[in-house]
């Protein structure tokens, strides 16, 4: 299942006056970017737990982006907004990005991929979750892997 048709439609009117002359897209979806280090949550647990006197607690997630991938570019916008796709946070163009091997996450429901950026150290982890994951199987599949 990819993003229903409102939230594509919202991508797509996010992504329209971003495209290039003739640039096409090809893949709306969306994805959480990044890590979250256990000491992190960890922390925010604790910390958390210590202003509520341990009636709330917390969890710490890698940060929802949308993904537009077009024949040029991946274009990735702020999954924060209320649902709603917002700001663009991230503009790479597709000759200098590669995806690692994929793997499954949690219990199998999601699927996870690191995206390699030319001249970067350090890559992107991207987990696409239950109702993306099919998403996440094409997005891997149309770039290149990582040597």
């Amino acid at each position: 299942m990819s993003l229903n048709p409102r939230r594509r439609r919202q991508l797509l009117e996010a992504t329209g006056p971003l495209l290039l002359q003739g640039e096409r897209v090809e893949l709306a979806t969306l994805a959480a970017v990044g890590t979250v280090s256990v000491r992190r949550q960890v922390l925010t647990a604790a910390v958390v737990g210590a202003l509520t006197a341990g009636t709330v607690t917390a969890t710490v997630r890698p940060r929802p982006l949308y993904i537009t991938l077009t024949d040029q570019r991946l274009l990735f916008f702020d999954g924060n907004n209320g649902g709603k796709p917002g700001k663009l946070v991230m503009n790479l163009p597709r000759p200098y990005v590669s995806v690692g091997a994929t793997k499954k996450g949690l219990f199998g429901l999601t699927l996870i991929t690191h995206l390699s950026v030319a001249e970067q150290i350090e890559g992107l982890r991207l987990t696409f979750p239950a109702q993306h994951r099919a998403d996440g199987r094409q997005f891997v599949s149309v770039l290149p892997v990582t040597r």
